[in-house]
């Protein structure tokens, strides 16, 4: 089966909402997060970008970079509002689609309502409308599988469209680096140089067992989309594995008084989002990350559902006791896992065997 996949993302989302709410930073360096000592950004403009400011950093590296960045705080209530719109334009086309986060989704149009037989066509009508509706820009990439498309949406970006067809897919990831591959982070691109892999023909010499020897089962992965091949449908009904809330202070935690107390906060936080989306689970885990950055992690897991707020203090209250204090702590978390979503069976219908070729 060849599947018509679009993948849709949203160019610097958080930031491109806040310079469209807010005439004043349009054209200027935006940072998207906290200022000061312990600040991550969530993202930042492509203003910003040029001076090296990147999702995931931390503030103050940022600041150091690029003197004159603006920090704007998060405002996910507008953002998730912003995902909305731009998801029901999706579902114009297709019921078929699998969002990845607020900002970026996969699309299965091989069969579409508006029964538009080119791809390229959709993605780019897709586009305009997001444009038009929300005055801010997408790319796009299409092809006959997600990992292409994936990967392919990030060729033209900001703002740009890239088709891998069929008849051009080996050719494109015999010649990708292995940098860009989705799915190999940099470690795992390092582990490979050291290998002597260095672009996607380089990784189809190697056999699978060799894959699996060195990286383990996801070597068997690798194998397949060095060979351009990956076999997973758009899942509109995507399960979410755990939950979770976590928060960096601005100082270190020494004490276990201040601790338990910004647990007890995080976990406000997390009980509000597992009572909203009615969810339930079995393994709680918290999250330890020192003042060198080392991190550590404590779980405990029942037989019976964990749903009570007194329930996950006990928990997490035990687990502390496995949990060394030295050289102060700067970050805190609790996931809950095992959910009572993941014993609900995806049933997807097959959309078929029809070959189509019109991209």
């Amino acid at each position: 089966m060849v599947r018509k996949i679009i993948h849709i993302d949203m160019d610097a989302f958080y930031a491109s909402v806040e310079q469209r709410d807010n005439p004043d930073l349009v054209g200027k360096p935006v940072a998207v997060g906290s200022p000061g000592e312990r600040g991550v950004l969530t993202t930042a403009s492509y203003e910003a970008r040029k001076y090296g400011v990147k999702s995931a950093m931390p503030s103050k590296v940022a600041a150091r970079l690029c003197p004159d960045l603006i920090f704007v705080r998060p405002r996910f209530d507008a953002y998730k509002e912003v995902s909305n719109q731009i998801r029901n334009i999706f579902y114009e086309y297709t019921d078929l689609v699998e969002p990845l986060s607020l900002d970026e989704a996969f699309l299965d149009v091989t069969h579409n309502k508006k029964e538009i037989p080119s791809a390229t066509m959709i993605a780019r009508e897709i586009r305009e409308n997001i444009k038009s509706q929300t005055q801010l820009t997408a790319s796009a990439g299409i092809s006959i599988n997600k990992f292409l498309a994936k990967i392919a949406s990030d060729v033209n970006k900001p703002d740009g469209l890239f088709l891998i067809p069929p008849e051009k897919a080996v050719e494109f990831v015999e010649n990708l680096l292995i940098e860009k591959f989705f799915g190999i982070g940099r470690v795992t691109a390092k582990k490979m140089h050291e290998m002597g892999i260095k672009t996607g023909l380089d990784l189809k010499k190697v056999s699978e067992t060799d894959l699996r020897k060195k990286f383990g089962k996801i070597g068997s992965y690798y194998f397949q989309i060095a060979r351009a091949e990956d076999h997973r449908a758009v899942n509109p009904h995507r399960i979410c594995k755990s939950m979770g809330a976590e928060n960096t202070f601005i100082k270190d935690l020494v004490d276990m008084h201040d601790i338990k107390i910004e647990l007890a906060n995080i976990l406000e936080i997390l009980y509000g989002r597992i009572k909203k989306s009615n969810t339930k689970g079995k393994t709680l885990t918290i999250k330890v990350k020192y003042s060198d950055f080392q991190q550590i992690t404590r779980s405990k897991t029942l037989n019976n559902w964990i749903e009570d707020k007194s329930q996950f203090k006990s928990i997490y209250e035990d687990l502390l006791n496995h949990v060394e204090i030295r050289n102060g702590i700067r970050l805190l978390g609790i996931t809950l896992s095992h959910l009572n979503h993941e014993e609900v069976e995806n049933k997807a219908e097959s959309s078929g065997s029809q070959l189509i070729l019109d991209f």
